[in-house]
């Protein structure tokens, strides 16, 4: 049985599914998980009919992080890279990414989700750091992507000392986008993935660029500039000609 399932179609057209699928190991990421979720959206980022991607876990767990005898036996910068990469590889996918959190997020099971670029939960997630209480350091760009998401005081408080946050607390301090009923959170997933999905999706991947660009952006001026280029792309399109001409014609016909 693999431990990464995708499925393209099942949560609406143009939308790829991810499931971490090892739930009696709490869908840690273990080497052939790491290996699944490469492979996975190298197959992804390639197929012109999917457009955005849901990742989640087979319940209980989303992803309990990196499996505990891979991190006693980390000597080199290129052990760490090896369990990194799982989460590294989602991080630099074109497309647009969703976590569907639907358990535990720990560790290198965090970094997982702040890789993606918008979180759902349900009321039953929990994310934790815990490299504190393991005597581990963080790893990963994790002290990074936490502070970037939820600020410096919040990101303190979970990876210092370690505070759990679940699915509504996760939603109040900006960790996660929205918290909903375990039951609706993969078809409220499908239904915001579909909504970039319907979008051109060579337009959709050009803006997730720049909107990442905009990280190392320090002035608006600057930015107006980056926008230029890619905005004099996109009204060349097919695309914007043929949705421009169908809008002109709901405005006549009103």
């Amino acid at each position: 049985m693999s431990t990464v399932v995708v499925e393209v179609g099942s949560l609406g057209a143009g939308v790829a599914t991810v499931t971490l699928n090892d739930p009696e190991r709490r869908n840690a990421l273990f080497p052939e998980t790491v290996a699944g979720l490469i492979e996975a959206f190298e197959q992804l980022d390639n197929d012109k009919e999917v457009g955005a991607v849901v990742i989640t876990g087979t319940n209980p767990a989303f992803c309990a992080g990196g499996s505990l005898d891979d991190l006693e036996r980390l000597q080199s910068a290129a052990d760490a890279h090896a369990i990194y990469e799982g989460f590294l590889r989602v991080a630099r996918s074109p497309l647009p990414t969703i976590a569907a959190v639907n358990g535990a997020a720990v560790g290198a099971g965090l970094n997982l989700a702040l890789c993606c670029d918008v979180r759902l939960a349900s009321p039953e997630a929990r994310f934790e750091s815990r490299f504190m209480p393991l005597g581990l350091h963080p790893g990963g760009g994790h002290s990074w992507m936490l502070r970037q998401v939820v600020g410096p005081q919040h990101a303190a408080a979970m990876l210092l000392f370690n505070s759990v946050v679940r699915g509504e607390e996760a939603e109040r301090i900006g960790l996660v986008w929205r918290c909903v009923p375990g039951p609706e959170l993969l078809e409220a997933a499908g239904a915001m993935a579909g909504q970039a999905a319907s979008y051109p999706h060579d337009l959709v991947r050009k803006t997730k660029q720049t909107l990442n660009t905009m990280a190392s952006v320090d002035a608006h001026s600057e930015a107006v500039e980056l926008e230029v280029e890619a905005q004099l792309w996109s009204v060349n399109q097919p695309d914007f000609r043929s949705r421009i001409a169908s809008l002109q014609a709901q405005i006549r016909g009103r």
